[in-house]
């Protein structure tokens, strides 16, 4: 993998959580950074599922998991998964003390069953 193939790891992350959910007060379960432009979305399991929408939207096929100790890489053009790749521009994923879901106080009670 690399920049030809949707890669810049020179790019910083765009903040500590999903820039859509920030935005509209809105709440995450897990959060994945765009490979090649550091825009930070939520996840498929989140209600909003702004990386994918963002990956959509730009034409940018790879995400690397933005959740402390994972590294894995995916590629929604070709659907696969990689356990590693290149190392991105820091910081490699959210604050530690950020709860999962997030981001705090936005998170309803009752997330579980809002996800069903």
């Amino acid at each position: 993998m690399n920049a030809q193939q949707g890669i810049d790891p020179s790019v910083a992350p765009s903040g500590t959580g999903c820039v859509e959910c920030d935005d509209a007060g809105g709440w995450w379960v897990h959060l994945r950074r765009c490979a090649q432009c550091g825009h930070i979305g939520c996840c498929d399991d989140s209600p909003s599922k702004h990386a994918t929408a963002h990956a959509k939207a730009t034409g940018h096929q790879l995400i690397r998991s933005f959740e402390p100790g994972e590294e894995w890489f995916w590629n929604y053009r070709t659907s696969e998964a990689y356990d590693s790749g290149p190392a991105l521009a820091p910081p490699e994923n959210h604050p530690l003390d950020q709860p999962v879901p997030g981001p705090a106080g936005h998170v309803p009670a009752n997330w579980q069953e809002v996800l069903g």
